[in-house]
C-alpha cells in the first residue's frame, strides 16, 4: 500500500519547471530549477491523468526508491522523493547533458565524419562495457534492469556513461508493483529466477527469448546479458539483429532466427572476430549457453584487440 508520507514534502513552490524531456505512456520528465540548492534537475512525475492511480503511484515510488538505492558512478544520483499539490508524487534527479547512444549509432549510420571519428567501433564497445558496469553492480544488488536498450545508455559532453531508467527493474523476489525494500546482494552462486506475471517489459527489439515468451519463462540476470549482447551487435553491425516488419515478426526471430555475426552483417568495418564471439555467446538462445554473470561478459569484451 502507498503511504503518502513515506516522502518528503518539499517546501511550495521550491522548483521551477521549463522544458519537457520526455513523456511516456504514465509519466513525464521535465527540466527544472530547483530554487533551495540553485542547481538544475531532472523531475519525473506521473500524467495528471495518472496522479490518484494508486498502482501507478506504487510503481513511481518503487522506481524511484530503485534508483536511488543504486549508488554508483554510472547510474544517475536521486536528489528528491516528494509530493506536491501540483505534480503529485515525484523524483528529482541529476541532469546529464549529452546524447544517447541511439543518436550516437544515427550519426555514425549516416556515416557522419565528426561520429565516425569520434566514436570508432572500439569507442562503441566500450560505452556498452562502462554501462555493463553498472549492471554488474545492479545486479549483485539483486536488480535486472529489463530493458537494456541504446536510448537508455547515455553519453555525457566529458565522456561520462550513465545506464537510465530503471522503470521496468526487477528486484528479485519481489511482484513488480511491491514496494521496494532495502536492496540487498546477492549470491552469486545463487542466482535467483523470477517469473513475469503476464506482461512484457522491457522493448521488443532488445528483449530476451524468455522475455518474449511470458508465460512459461523465467528471467534472470542472463537476460540482461542477451540484451546487452543485442546492443553491442548494433553497435559493432550499425543494423538490430532481430527486427521484424511487425512486432510479432520481431518476437519470432528472436525465438526462432539466427543472425550472421556482426562481422559478417557489416563486412566494410574490421570488426574483430573476438566481438563476434563475445556477441553472439551473449545473444544465444539458451541461457545456460551465454555469459553466466556479466562480469564474465566484461572481461571477455576486455581481452579484444582492435586494428590500429
Amino acid at each position: 500500500m502507498f503511504h503518502a508520507s513515506a516522502c518528503r514534502k518539499p517546501q511550495p513552490d521550491s522548483s521551477l519547471c521549463d522544458r519537457l524531456q520526455a513523456r511516456g505512456g504514465s509519466a513525464v520528465l521535465q527540466t527544472c530549477f530547483d530554487q533551495i540548492t540553485g542547481r538544475t534537475v531532472v523531475m519525473k512525475s506521473l500524467l495528471k491523468q495518472f496522479q490518484m492511480d494508486r498502482q501507478e503511484n506504487r510503481r513511481l515510488l518503487r522506481e524511484a526508491r530503485v534508483t536511488a538505492q543504486l549508488q554508483h558512478p554510472n547510474t544517475v544520483p536521486v536528489y528528491e522523493i516528494g509530493r506536491d499539490r501540483q505534480q503529485g508524487l515525484y523524483f528529482t534527479m541529476k541532469r546529464v547533458s549529452g546524447e544517447n547512444l541511439f543518436e550516437i549509432l544515427k550519426r555514425v549510420a549516416l556515416a557522419v565524419p565528426e561520429a565516425i571519428t569520434e566514436f570508432p567501433l572500439r569507442r562503441r564497445v566500450e560505452i556498452v562495457a562502462t554501462a555493463g558496469l553498472a549492471l554488474m553492480y545492479a545486479h549483485a544488488r539483486g536488480v535486472i534492469h529489463r530493458d537494456i536498450k541504446p536510448e537508455n545508455i547515455w553519453v555525457g559532453n566529458f565522456g561520462e556513461v550513465i545506464l537510465l531508467d530503471w522503470g521496468v527493474a526487477k528486484v528479485w523476489g519481489q511482484p513488480d508493483d511491491a514496494p521496494a525494500h532495502p536492496l540487498v546482494a546477492s549470491q552469486q552462486q545463487h542466482v535467483q529466477a523470477l517469473t513475469l506475471a503476464g506482461d512484457r517489459p522491457g522493448t521488443p527489439l532488445y528483449m530476451s527469448p524468455e522475455q518474449v515468451n511470458v508465460n512459461r519463462a523465467t528471467v534472470d540476470e542472463r537476460s540482461d546479458i542477451f540484451s546487452v549482447g543485442v546492443v553491442l551487435y548494433e553497435v559493432a553491425a550499425i543494423r538490430e539483429p532481430f527486427r521484424g516488419r511487425v512486432i510479432q515478426e520481431t518476437f519470432e526471430n528472436i525465438i526462432h532466427d539466427h543472425p550472421p555475426p556482426p562481422s559478417a552483417a557489416r563486412p566494410e568495418e574490421q570488426i574483430p572476430k573476438a566481438l563476434d564471439q563475445v556477441v553472439m555467446k551473449a545473444i544465444s538462445k539458451n541461457p545456460a549457453d551465454r555469459f553466466q554473470t556479466m562480469r564474465q561478459m566484461l572481461e571477455a569484451l576486455r581481452e579484444i584487440e582492435y586494428e590500429a
